[in-house]
């Protein structure tokens, strides 16, 4: 029987309890062994609950106890997450966390030091939830070089996308009302503003390529710009607005960034709605795939958690290999990536022959809205359209095209 502890009793944690606990014998069976949970590991009481007996408040009891093998951490956060993690994989415990912001920051050291005492580190939830990405990018990609990754990586966000889409509404009612229905946080800046898509896809581009991507260095832009009226545009274009992160590898480069993109049915993420997410990968040689489903949520996130302790469980004194390394990716400056933009501006006397000396190339898009009108230029770079705009006093928004 392997033995395991869980640090934190919050929505994923006590998700893992309920996975581990409900479907026991299906795991004994797919780990080749029971797995028992030991301890639990939280601050606060839970009377009359299923861990009442397992549970502890010192993590150095968990620590200590020859006979935990697998610590779950899902605890979230840096500190202490950090400090517990690190220090039950030196007591030659292997971990499974659902932690984005530990696995972004501290990645390549944690698996080092796992790699080190034939041990495992391991993170599928992390990115995702439930959609199994990390397992396939390690184990049934390592034939191909990857040339892209493009997901929409945060469920609150494709809501609330969504929501506008269908529903005509502008962007702080949708954000209440997904606030209302608990899919938005009381303070949604990580969600809306696209920082917990950019620390997902730091985690699969340094996978991807090996090397450490710094989720710091990766151009991000969230979606509290976008309108109901960008939506009217886009559906007279036959498009819709998604919040993409995407990594690509251009001339020895890669280029990694999370903004909204607007895309049309022939794009195979067009279609992800509501809370889902997916992601979509390319290999040189496997080509295009895509991985669908629900990205967040106690259960199918727990899932994903519970799936890594079984891994776990059936390679003791084995390393699960992650090729990612502390050495710093080469990423392409932002200003030189390439894209087509859609710009809107205010209507005013000679804007038509400012934008046409502007950008050599527009097509106009007209969507019956008062005082302004659109266009969507040709393929540019960042830096190229940043110096067309500028000689434009009367742009009211920019969204990068995909078609």
């Amino acid at each position: 029987m392997s033995k395991i502890a869980v640090m934190g009793y919050g929505t994923v944690g006590s998700g893992v309890v309920e996975v581990i606990l409900g479907n026991h014998d299906l795991i004994a069976k797919r780990a080749g062994e029971p797995v028992d949970i030991k301890y639990v590991l939280d601050l606060r009481d839970f009377p009359g609950s299923v861990i009442e007996d397992r549970l502890v408040k010192d993590f150095d009891i968990i620590k200590s106890d020859p006979e935990v093998e697998v610590v779950v951490e899902t605890m979230g956060g840096l500190h202490p997450a950090y400090e517990f993690v690190k220090a039950s994989l030196l007591a030659g415990k292997s971990v499974c966390t659902s932690n984005k912001e530990l696995v972004a920051k501290y990645g390549p050291e944690l698996i080092k030091i796992a790699e080190d005492n034939n041990i495992s580190f391991l993170f599928e939830a992390s990115v995702g939830g439930g959609i199994p990405v990390i397992r396939p990018l390690i184990q049934a990609l390592t034939a191909d070089a990857i040339e892209e990754i493009t997901g929409i990586l945060n469920g609150t966000t494709n809501y609330i996308l969504t929501k506008m889409r269908d529903d005509g509404s502008d962007f702080e009612s949708v954000l209440k009302e997904a606030q209302e229905l608990g899919y938005a946080e009381r303070n949604p800046e990580a969600d809306v503003c696209g920082y917990d898509a950019c620390r997902k896809i730091a985690i699969l581009t340094s996978l991807a390529y090996g090397s450490q991507v710094d989720y710091e260095d990766i151009y991000t832009e969230g979606i509290t710009a976008i309108t109901a009226e960008d939506f009217k545009y886009a559906g007279v274009l036959g498009a819709s607005i998604k919040l993409f992160g995407t990594s690509k590898m251009i001339d020895g480069k890669v280029l990694a960034m999370v903004a909204p993109v607007m895309i049309k049915p022939s794009n195979p993420l067009y279609a992800v709605n509501d809370v889902f997410n997916a992601v979509y990968v390319k290999g040189n040689m496997v080509g295009d795939l895509m991985f669908y489903g629900r990205g967040a949520g106690k259960l199918p996130t727990a899932s994903a958690v519970a799936a890594d302790v079984i891994d776990a469980v059936k390679h003791k004194g084995v390393n699960i290999r992650m090729i990612w390394s502390d050495k710093k990716q080469k990423l392409l400056p932002i200003m030189d990536a390439k894209h087509k933009f859609f710009v809107r501006v205010k209507r005013c006397e000679g804007i038509e022959d400012k934008v046409a000396r502007a950008f050599n190339d527009v097509s106009v898009v007209d969507a019956g809205i008062d005082g302004e009108y659109a266009f969507v230029t040709g393929v540019m770079t960042e830096n190229e359209y940043k110096n067309a705009a500028g000689s434009i006093d009367n742009i009211i928004g920019m969204i990068r095209v995909d078609f």
